[in-house]
């Protein structure tokens, strides 16, 4: 097998990385927001609480930086809770429990959109906004905000799997969970990609469920290295999934032979970036993402809109888009793609 190959597209790394390092504020958003709102509620009135996946996760522990921002630089009381794990009944309680605190907004990272309609819609019948992240499609939420388009993060996550792999061999594709609505699509996404660019290639499995959890993706790198000796390449979803995939390959001394990428943080990845276990991560910084849901819940708050080209004053969400076939999604352009060189850049 050949050393592996992977394409470097140092013009939009080098800008990704330019546009985003150092930046973990919403800048302009709020600036104003002492005063009181055109809906006729000041700022320190105000009350948003954003609601993740699990606390424990280090993903949503950098989403809590940015929630922390906000609320210091707007005055508004913002929070973030979460349960202990992934489990869409814990969260769907914590929803039911913030009802009963009538905040301004809740935001939410859904383990599963669909457990979450019923009592989101409980929340905005109460008259609590609700912003959602990673869950396109979602009925119950008044924005959803995605950091891009899903499809086309899953298919860039396919191109350099597949240049890595010299566009064959065999690869599995891991999620969280199969509830997870972006990592569906994230995974859906790359396979057609792969199907039509890279038809030497195959997914051996349908995507394995890692609950968004280290260990688990481990155990489950290991049984797939196991069952398949020539595999030849991983993508992950969740953001546990890569670290975990890579610790087993590692493991395996399979470091050259083995290609791993998708979704993680550098501070996370860096050990795995190092010595080649991860070949390259996306992502997106979820300080900002928290940030973004927060600032959107604060435009609605006050009696705006959120339409094309809306600038939240936030580093990739200065512009935003709607997503075609849905009237409440809109997207930013803050996706970026590193190596261990570029993720060397990032504090986080």
């Amino acid at each position: 097998m050949n050393r592996k190959y992977f394409v470097r597209s140092a013009a939009l790394l080098l800008g990704t990385t330019i546009a985003l390092t150092g930046c973990s504020s919403v800048g302009d958003v709020g600036d104003d927001s002492s005063g009181d709102s055109a809906g006729g509620q000041a700022a320190e009135d105000m009350s948003m609480v954003t609601v993740v996946k699990a606390q424990t996760i280090p993903w949503f522990q950098r989403m809590a930086v940015g929630v922390d921002a906000f609320a210091e630089r707007t005055g508004i009381d913002a929070r973030q809770e979460g349960a202990d794990d992934v489990s869409p009944e814990k969260q769907v309680q914590i929803v039911r429990d913030l009802i009963a605190q009538q905040p301004t907004a809740i935001t939410v990272v859904p383990n599963s959109p669909e457990a979450l309609e019923s009592v989101l819609k409980q929340a905005r019948d109460q008259g609590i906004i609700v912003v959602a992240h990673e869950a396109s499609g979602i009925t119950n939420a008044d924005i959803d905000i995605e950091a891009f388009d899903n499809a086309s993060y899953g298919s860039e996550i396919m191109d350099n799997l597949g240049e890595c792999m010299g566009g064959t061999g065999e690869y599995v594709q891991f999620v969280g969970g199969l509830t997870a609505k972006t990592h569906m699509e994230w995974v859906s996404a790359a396979y057609d990609n792969q199907l039509e660019q890279f038809p030497d290639m195959k997914r051996v499995e349908t995507p394995i469920e890692s609950t968004d959890d280290q260990g688990t993706a481990y155990e489950r790198a290991k049984e797939v290295l196991a069952k398949y000796p020539s595999i030849k390449g991983f993508q992950g979803s969740a953001g546990n999934d890569v670290p975990g995939i890579a610790r087993a390959v590692q493991e395996a001394g399979l470091e050259d032979e083995v290609c791993v990428m998708g979704t993680s943080i550098p501070s996370v990845a860096n050990q795995y970036l190092a010595d080649g276990s991860i070949d390259k991560i996306f992502f997106w910084d979820p300080a900002l993402a928290g940030e973004a849901q927060l600032a959107i819940a604060q435009i609605l708050a006050d009696g705006g809109t959120i339409e094309e080209g809306t600038d939240l004053g936030i580093e990739g969400y200065n512009s935003l888009k709607p997503l075609e076939n849905f009237d409440n999604v809109f997207v930013g352009e803050a996706s970026v793609a590193a190596d261990a060189e570029t993720a060397a850049q990032y504090d986080f």
